[in-house]
């Protein structure tokens, strides 16, 4: 493929060849609009001097340092929404946005909580992940009282605390996995769900929505004690396993946490996929790969990108009027990925 020329981006950004020299070349008396319009058009046809539009257009602008909290370092998932918010915070023309992202290797809240206070002094917003527990409330509270407002990313906690939650409604994704589970089991029997802990308020939302749906519209399944998995993919796998094994009347299984993995190993080892309705949170390569053998029936997503676009949004509001008086929250609506979804062709 050819590489873009200043005609490919005059003609996408809509403008003279002459005025996209001006800007490529920083002259002056350039409206800020056009060099935007130009830097677009740049980052969409790939053309190979976009980051320098976006430098210029953004010289002038103040920095912003946003630190991101996120949950093992080594999975797919959350280096993908690391990226995803590196490309946002590159595409931002508001301001000049730095992500200072931080990973935690354990669920313990100790760990989360020094995390969180490492931040002080070195950004201007947080957004994380993690579990609700009063130490990470804590430390939270310090930030806040530092002039550095958290967001709850993905599982919300310090709620009171915390400047907004931005992810799904877990109460009704909890629902949705109930509702596809009662709609696409061929028979009613044992259903079960996993959560990876009981301080990981999502999932605790999650677990709630899944019980309520059954208990209100679908009497008929009976649902087994919660498991916690700790979000491994060993000990799901291993309880996977002995549910199977167990259960021969076993027809759905919601993962409403971490440790998918070991449920769809599990799942493709027993060739259960054909008894067992499984869902599970997140497309992952994993995910996917379930998706296309069938071994996986649902995978309710998170829209990252809209998520890390808006919440960056945002927190360059904040900075500019201030943290709100009552915290809020943002609700984005989940994606629905299933094995006849038009990507897996």
């Amino acid at each position: 493929m050819a590489r873009p020329t200043i005609a490919d981006l005059a003609k996408a950004s809509g403008l003279s060849t002459a005025t996209v020299d001006r800007v490529l070349n920083g002259r002056h008396n350039v409206r800020q609009e056009t060099v935007r319009r130009v830097h677009e058009a740049a980052e969409e046809i790939g053309y190979h001097a976009a980051n320098v539009i976006r430098h210029r257009m953004l010289a002038d602008r103040p920095e912003l340092r946003l630190g991101l909290v996120l949950q093992k370092p080594k999975h797919r998932f959350y280096q993908d929404v690391l990226a995803i918010f590196e490309q946002q915070a590159r595409a931002n023309t508001q301001r000049r946005v730095q992500v200072v992202p931080r990973f935690v290797d354990t669920p313990q809240p100790q760990e989360l909580a020094e995390v969180l206070l490492s931040l002080k002094g070195r950004v201007d917003a947080v957004a994380a992940t993690g579990l609700d527990h009063h130490l990470v409330t804590q430390a939270v509270q310090a930030l806040r009282t530092a002039g550095v407002p958290v967001y709850a990313l993905l599982s919300d906690f310090a709620q009171g605390v915390r400047e907004s939650y931005f992810g799904t409604n877990n109460l009704k994704v909890g629902r949705m996995a109930g509702w596809f589970i009662s709609r696409l089991a061929r028979q009613p029997g044992k259903v079960a769900v996993f959560i990876g802990g009981s301080r990981f308020h999502g999932h605790e939302l999650r677990e709630t929505g899944f019980r309520s749906f059954f208990r209100d519209a679908a009497p008929q399944f009976q649902l087994l004690d919660t498991q916690i998995n700790l979000e491994t993919r060993q000990l799901t796998y291993e309880a996977t396993m002995n549910l199977l094994t167990r259960n021969e009347d076993l027809v759905g299984l919601y993962v409403a946490g971490g440790g998918m993995e070991g449920a769809i190993q599990a799942v493709r080892e027993l060739d259960a996929g054909s008894r067992l309705v499984l869902i599970v949170n997140e497309l992952t390569p994993d995910s996917q790969a379930g998706l296309q053998d069938q071994v996986l029936d649902i995978v309710l997503g998170t829209p990252v990108r809209t998520l890390a676009a808006e919440l960056i949004s945002m927190v360059i509001g904040t900075s500019e009027k201030g943290m709100a008086e009552i915290p809020g929250q943002r609700f984005f609506p989940s994606e629905i990925w299933t094995p006849e979804s038009e990507f897996m062709r």
